[in-house]
């Protein structure tokens, strides 16, 4: 179901019992772990509420890996992550499209991380998981969001 069609949906289900944004939230056996995508490019549209903060993203028209991506040095987190692995393993996109939409951490770990409010018009590197098989939207789970200079472990809290 598409982001725009869910306002349709979530208008009819506080009378159901439902919480609007339950459709929109998706756990992380949703993406495909196997697969690390890279994305870079401009912040186009950034929401910072729960139950995660979400940006837009327009990709660089000539995406690809950093020389110095699997070198990069990562901060650790409370939950057992094999970063390392998961830079060497890192990828671009097999599909084409030019606005991905990112799932970032819920508000109160991104305050734990002391990440910066994004904005429109930022630029941002990321380290994430998309549906399996890329089917689907183009939303990106991130893992690692590298902004401002700093990279930043969405996954769990900082160690």
């Amino acid at each position: 179901m598409k982001r725009r069609d869910l306002l349709k949906v979530s208008l009819a289900l506080p009378v159901a019992g439902v919480a609007p944004w339950a459709l929109a939230h998706h756990g992380w056996s949703s993406f495909d772990q196997d697969r690390p995508i890279y994305l870079e490019g401009k912040v186009t549209k950034a929401m910072w509420r729960n139950p995660h903060a979400e940006l837009e993203l327009e990709v660089s028209p000539n995406l690809k890996l950093p020389d110095d991506l699997a070198q990069r040095a990562l901060p650790p987190q409370s939950a057992p992550i094999d970063g390392r692995a998961l830079l060497a393993k890192a990828m671009v996109p097999t599909r084409k499209d030019k606005r991905w939409e990112i799932e970032l951490a819920p508000l109160t770990r991104m305050q734990a991380w002391k990440v910066p409010e994004i904005k429109a018009g930022d630029q941002v590197a990321l380290l994430g998981f998309t549906f399996a098989g890329e089917k689907g939207e183009a939303i990106l789970r991130v893992e690692y969001l590298f902004a401002g200079g700093k990279v930043y472990g969405l996954r769990s809290s900082p160690a």
